[in-house]
């Protein structure tokens, strides 16, 4: 049985719990159905989305038929990037979209994600509301809603990418490996970078529904660096299993990070395109990142670590770019969420006004060393009143100096705490983050 998550990019609360059955698959569906019924008038279509891993096929079934059981029409557009479901629910005036997925995640985690209309998050208020719903009684709509294949989705998600950069900007000459994570991204990936001109070489694009993120895609980019080298290739692009997060591998092989990539995209912003009046970051952000932005007078802010978090930070900040070192990159003013194919058209096009291979434009950004531990946990766990691991982070600050800083957090979708240590002196920083592993581990599990 597939493990589900429901982190802070779907209904919220459950990570790490027990297995979740395609009977509460359903009844997910029927409550999501009849909240959106309740508050939309006129013809009621949601839209479901999955990536390629096996267990998407039983938890769409079970979805569908909750919302059809709810009085909902429901478009079923098979494998596709998650943010080809926020883009597609916009385009077909949907009330909602559902994405099947968990992420970068193994073949045995799924997850759901939800979009609303308007092609961002759901509001708090209408998960708070399914969430309730989901402890009422299941019973059947008067009129049962229908279900339809969505034949043409990939053409028309397409088409939508390759919109969104400057029409006369092409690809000749460039030579790019992709690596699909056998994921969602491996039948719509290659065909954007291709029309656009690229030569293109493709890994990890042949999904059997339990090789997704497998050493490969952006969480594992060997084969990817390797695949560069070997072809010669002008760049290598790595997305994940669902396809909202990237990292490139530039023509020396070497990895180039969310990070990186926000500061090339706002480096030719900043030069070429009217300036950049801002960028939001996460807690996670290098403070390489930052430092950087200060030299180029960009303001700089940190969020909270997870899309919804930066998202709401640009749209308070009135901002239009904003990421995460993990390569969730979002431009609001061509799409409304991250989306890693359009995110390296982004970069493809920052680097085409700033002249310069990858391997160059990233140099004006120098990363301090960065050290991160995940400490697995058997269920949710409050470390912030811990008296043992605030004195264990409050000895590796004054260790640090001043010239460093020490994160803690709660994975929002791995039974996990993320310990990261960053600064200038990298043994320093290796042992710190060691030691509060260490900790922390013992801590948890009293």
């Amino acid at each position: 049985m597939a493990r589900t998550y429901f982190g802070t990019d779907g209904i919220r609360g459950r990570v790490g719990e027990a297995p979740i059955t395609p009977d509460f698959m359903l009844k997910l569906g029927w409550a999501a159905g009849r909240v959106l019924a309740e508050r939309f008038d006129g013809p009621k279509l949601i839209l479901i989305g999955k990536d390629t891993r096996i267990s998407g096929y039983m938890f769409e079934s079970a979805l569908e038929s909750g919302l059809i059981n709810a009085g909902i029409d429901v478009g079923l557009l098979g494998p596709m990037p998650t943010p080809a479901i926020a883009y597609l629910t916009r385009t077909f005036r949907a009330q909602a979209g559902i994405v099947i997925s968990a992420s970068h995640n193994p073949y045995y985690d799924n997850g759901i994600k939800f979009f609303s209309g308007c092609g961002t998050k759901l509001p708090d208020d209408i998960e708070l509301a399914i969430e309730k719903e989901l402890e009422e009684p299941m019973v059947s709509a008067e009129s049962l809603g229908k279900a339809r294949r969505i034949d043409d989705a990939a053409g028309r998600y397409i088409e939508f990418c390759k919109a969104t950069i400057p029409r006369g900007l092409s690809l000749n000459g460039t030579k790019i490996v992709l690596d699909c994570a056998n994921g969602a991204t491996y039948h719509v990936a290659p065909s954007v970078f291709r029309e656009l001109g690229a030569s293109v070489e493709v890994i990890s694009a042949s999904p059997d529904g339990l090789n997704i993120n497998e050493q490969c895609g952006s969480t594992s980019p060997k084969n990817l660096q390797t695949s560069v080298l070997e072809s010669n290739a002008d760049m290598g692009i790595a997305f994940d299993g669902d396809g909202d997060r990237l990292i490139f591998v530039d023509h020396k092989g070497q990895v180039v990070d969310g990070d990186e990539l926000l500061y090339i995209i706002a480096l030719a912003r900043h030069q070429h395109q009217g300036g950049c009046n801002g960028v939001v970051g996460t807690l996670m952000s290098n403070f390489g990142l930052e430092l950087a932005f200060n030299r180029l007078d960009i303001p700089f802010t940190r969020a909270k670590v997870g899309d919804r978090y930066v998202i709401e930070a640009m749209r308070n900040n009135e901002w239009q770019l904003g990421g995460e070192s993990s390569g969730h990159i979002v431009c609001s003013d061509v799409t409304t969420t991250g989306d890693g194919i359009v995110s390296a058209l982004q970069v493809v096009s920052a680097l085409s006004l700033l002249g310069s291979p990858l391997a160059d434009a990233k140099q004006g950004m120098r990363k301090l060393p960065q050290t991160m531990i995940n400490v697995r946990i058997a269920k949710r766990v409050s470390i912030d009143e811990n008296e043992t691991i605030n004195a264990a982070v409050a000895d590796a600050e004054v260790a640090l100096d001043g010239k460093g800083r020490v994160l803690l957090r709660p994975s929002g979708t791995e039974p996990v705490i993320r310990v990261m240590v960053e600064g200038e002196d990298q043994p320093l920083v290796k042992s710190l983050a060691e030691q509060l592993a260490d900790i922390v581990e013992t801590a948890v599990a009293s």
